[in-house]
């Protein structure tokens, strides 16, 4: 495995973005032309069918806002879906219980839908975490080199579950996923795990979904001043942790800045000491190691790991160039 880039510390005397973002000027070293260029190219999208829609981009580099930029049609405070993005949501609350000792990441996830003597009640957390699980669920086929083939959907597990059949319980869609392949034999991307993840964090700390965004609220969203933040539910009362949480681009950057400064906010560890390390440790079975525990890993000598969703959203994080970038897209402002 490739050795991590150290995460760098909050510059000394600077404020921390709890209630408003600072701003200053790109790092001099930078280049402030060529970063405008980057900034013109995504919002006039020569390329639409790469780009996509560009809504919003938020620049952040030693702890302010270096750049900042929106459509005609979208305002700082306006939100939009996260899709995957809300994986690494869900890590962080799996974390945030892990620090507390009330879950063990090497422990078997408990789903009460499996029976005694299930080959899945084997599964792990942390294979759930790192896509290794072993369930069969069919998404998208990761083919190495950034190339992806969605299923269709008549052949799609995702879009059942999110739009048609499982939409009322997603986690209870999730554990009818058969058991295909021993865990850790194989990488396989699988929102349903996800899911199953939320509903485990549900289930600890209060079993309904007013407990759960009761601690969302209160261990993630607020310590971090993230006002914006709109966790979607579904019928059962499960956090859609695969892929639905609101926020806005300055939000999103918020919580890519607890990861770029180790889990620390305003001197409080939120995250369990070595927890960043371990979501940004490339999975060996993932394709050319791109994929950590509900992050994006992307191999090279800046360091950078990525919250990454659907449609182009993405909270991108580098501890070489002490930088957090947020592009948010496609999806319609909420």
């Amino acid at each position: 495995m490739p050795e991590l880039l150290p995460l760098p510390p909050q510059p000394e005397g600077l404020a921390w973005p709890t209630e408003a973002w600072p701003t200053g000027p790109l790092d001099p070293r930078a280049d402030a032309g060529a970063l405008a260029k980057l900034l013109d190219h995504a919002f006039a999208e020569p390329e639409p069918e790469d780009l996509e829609r560009t809504h919003g981009v938020v620049v952040v580099q030693h702890g302010r806002i270096v750049a900042e930029r929106y459509a005609h049609d979208v305002a700082p405070d306006d939100t939009f879906l996260s899709w995957s993005v809300a994986k690494s949501i869900t890590s962080a609350l799996v974390g945030i219980l892990v620090r507390r000792g009330a879950l063990d990441p090497s422990e078997p996830i408990p789903v009460a839908e499996w029976p005694e003597g299930d080959p899945r009640r084997r599964i792990t957390i942390d294979q759930m975490l790192r896509m290794v699980d072993g369930l069969r669920f069919r998404e998208a086929e990761h083919l190495g080199g950034g190339a992806v083939r969605y299923y269709p959907e008549e052949e799609s597990d995702v879009i059942p579950m999110l739009f048609g059949a499982g939409k009322d319980d997603v986690a209870g869609f999730a554990a009818t996923l058969p058991y295909q392949v021993e865990p850790e034999t194989r990488w396989n991307y699988n929102s349903g795990a996800s899911n199953l993840l939320s509903r485990l964090v549900r289930d600890t700390v209060g079993g309904d979904e007013d407990g759960m965004r009761a601690f969302m609220q209160r261990e993630l969203f607020e310590p971090l001043g993230m006002r914006t933040a709109k966790p979607r539910f579904d019928a059962a009362g499960n956090f859609i942790g695969s892929s639905h949480c609101y926020c806005s681009a300055r939000d999103f950057a918020r919580f890519g800045y607890l990861y770029l400064r180790d889990g620390v906010w305003e001197g409080r560890r939120i995250l369990p000491e070595g927890w960043v390390d371990y979501s940004r440790t490339p999975s060996a079975l993932a394709p050319d190691g791109s994929y950590g525990a509900h992050f994006w890993v992307i191999p090279g000598s800046l360091g950078l790991f990525n919250c990454g969703g659907a449609f182009g959203q993405r909270i991108l994080i580098s501890p070489k160039l002490d930088l957090v970038v947020v592009r948010l897209g496609n999806t319609a402002a909420h």
